[in-house]
């Protein structure tokens, strides 16, 4: 018996010839591609996936360390890459020599959370995977929205949780920081990114509040600044090394 678990994948790209004037584009952080993006670049991140789990013969499952009913019925758990609703998407392959019921699943679903986040997918995201015109950079854990659908019998949800915009970064240290130039960039990004339906509410916002500390705070809301709060800490769950 076999499941097939989902979730959305997203990657950072360095290109060979990057366009300085693309201010979506970070020397440090590239440029962030969704699962739309990383169609073209299927094939590749599928042979890197291929390899890397190759060290370990692929088999997730034999990092998990709890005597269960999990560990009893789930015979193996191999990660890999597939294309869903014109998303290339990660896909965990389990095999079962039973079904699992409400409870095991979601046990399931935690240790390979943990495993995306904390185990495998931390050591995957720093493998360098060469696409011919750039790098990539792949993440199977996101710090926000993440979820693990099943088989995806229905794609409305989960294509909107792809399709869910990330908020785009931008740098305050070392920058100008009259506050209506910094709102200019902020504007420029969220427009470049498809979110330009929020820079009015983000300019009304800063033009109403009474501090400047506040007009950047209210900012790093709609862009990513080193304002922004920081992802809570990832549970250890486990390694796949």
């Amino acid at each position: 018996m076999q499941m097939k678990f989902y979730s959305p994948l997203t990657a950072d790209f360095f290109p060979s010839e990057p366009d300085w004037e693309d201010e979506s584009y970070n020397e440090y952080e590239g440029c962030p591609l969704n699962g739309h993006d990383l169609l073209q670049y299927a094939d590749a991140v599928n042979e890197a996936v291929k390899k890397d789990i190759a060290d370990f013969n692929g088999d997730l499952m034999q990092y998990y360390h709890e005597d269960d009913f999990v560990r009893r019925k789930v015979v193996s758990a191999v990660p890999s890459v597939e294309i869903c609703g014109n998303k290339l998407c990660g896909c965990m392959n389990v095999e079962l020599r039973e079904p699992l019921n409400e409870g095991e699943q979601a046990a399931l679903c935690d240790y390979i959370s943990g495993q995306y986040s904390d185990g495998w997918g931390e050591g995957f995201e720093q493998r360098e995977i060469d696409v011919g015109d750039g790098k990539l950079y792949v993440h199977f854990w996101q710090d926000h929205d993440f979820e693990l659908k099943r088989d995806v019998p229905d794609m409305t949800e989960f294509n909107k949780l792809l399709n869910r915009p990330k908020k785009p970064k931008m740098q305050l240290i070392g920058q100008d920081g009259n506050i209506f130039a910094i709102m200019g960039r902020a504007s420029r990004l969220l427009k470049n990114s498809g979110q330009g339906d929020k820079t009015k509410e983000m300019r009304d916002r800063v033009m109403s509040c009474d501090s400047y500390q506040k007009a950047l705070n209210i900012i790093s809301e709609y862009v990513e600044t080193e304002l922004s709060p920081t992802p809570a800490p990832k549970r250890d769950r486990g390694d796949a090394r």
